[in-house]
């Protein structure tokens, strides 16, 4: 196990709230986003959202953290989506200035200029579902559920689902999980590409998540970022403008100290140690 690890000891860091319902904890260059209102079965509400949303743009924007790993508080759920409750009673426009709030919790998740990795133990239902689907890679275990039944409440999916879940698993398979709003375990989530890496048992899926963290955080901070961002940017392009982004990414690398580093490290048979 590496020392990034879940049992090495992370450094807690304060959120800056008395009751915060976001936790961060740094494992090294990994940080670690808890979603920590185990009560609620970590349900997003308005405040969840914005402090959500804090902390993930101060994640990405400290130059010493090289990947992120989503995580969750209970045994029960990773998030069961949007906090009904607090919803009830809302005017509409409630609704629409809770949704400005929502969109750039999502969005801070998915603009993370770093790999962000998702650890999904137990229920991951619209909003959890969606959160999963904005980090890069999704890490579940054996008691994982995913699921987007926005449409049977009367609404679509708003955190990303209808775009993300289209681009991870294709058209198709996404309007078959949609517009039926079902579920699905661990095992048909894998077999569809939701989830990247499966590991088996219940509540294991944060322990492989960091583990999976820590050996992106080995490589290249540039390199990863860059790599991260030619992937992003890329990926609906046509395949010439794509490739010249893929060019812009390796220039901005191979003259960097990083590949300096990773040359010498390479020649001298030791771990490279990255710049600063």
């Amino acid at each position: 196990m590496s020392t990034n690890s879940a049992s090495a000891n992370p450094e807690p860091v304060n959120s800056g709230s008395s009751a915060p319902v976001i936790s961060v904890l740094r494992h090294g260059h990994v940080a670690e986003l808890v979603l920590d209102r185990p009560g609620a079965l970590n349900a997003i509400s308005t405040a969840f959202a914005v402090e959500l949303a804090d902390q993930a743009n101060a994640l990405g924007a400290d130059p010493s953290v090289r990947a992120v790993v989503l995580s969750a508080s209970g045994d029960r759920a990773f998030c069961v989506g949007a906090d009904l409750k607090e919803r009830n009673g809302f005017t509409d426009a409630d609704l629409l200035a809770q949704r400005l709030v929502f969109r750039r919790a999502f969005g801070s998740i998915i603009d993370l200029p770093v790999p962000a990795v998702a650890a999904v133990s137990g229920f991951a239902l619209g909003g959890g579902t969606e959160l999963a689907l904005g980090c890069d890679l999704i890490v579940a275990d054996d008691g994982a559920q995913f699921g987007l039944p926005e449409v049977g409440v009367g609404l679509v999916p708003g955190g990303g689902g209808t775009q993300l879940l289209a681009r991870r698993i294709g058209p198709a398979r996404a309007a078959d999980l949609i517009y039926t709003g079902r579920r699905v375990t661990a095992d048909e989530a894998t077999a569809l590409g939701i989830v990247n890496r499966r590991v088996p048992g219940r509540g294991t899926a944060r322990d492989a998540a960091l583990e999976l963290a820590a050996q992106i955080a080995r490589n290249s901070p540039i390199g990863v970022r860059n790599a991260k961002h030619a992937l992003r940017t890329g990926i609906d392009l046509p395949l010439a403008a794509g490739l010249d982004i893929e060019d812009a990414a390796w220039r901005a690398t191979a003259f960097s100290a990083d590949r300096a580093e990773g040359i010498r490290a390479f020649v001298e048979n030791r771990e490279p140690q990255w710049p600063a």
